[in-house]
């Protein structure tokens, strides 16, 4: 599953970060790692961008950018 195939609201931890140069460090740098738990806080209108919750701050990414981060859905007990 993709990060931006998350719905409002779910939750989910990252598996992998994909791509390669710039946007995959950006990413690195921006704390989006294995292993970290992302939720799904705001889907624009017309479905792009998306805003995720991660480590405590808010983070705006385009559908596009997003489909790079390989997530799985994360149990409901952390």
């Amino acid at each position: 599953m993709q990060l931006g195939e998350l719905k409002l609201g779910e939750s989910a931890v990252v598996v992998n970060v994909g791509g390669e140069g710039q946007l995959r460090k950006r990413f690195l740098d921006l704390g989006i790692t294995k292993g970290t738990r992302v939720t799904m806080a705001r889907i624009a209108p017309f479905g792009d961008p998306v805003e995720i919750q991660l480590r405590g701050y808010r983070l705006t990414l385009r559908k596009s950018e997003a489909s790079i981060v390989e997530i799985e859905p994360a149990e409901d007990s952390e």
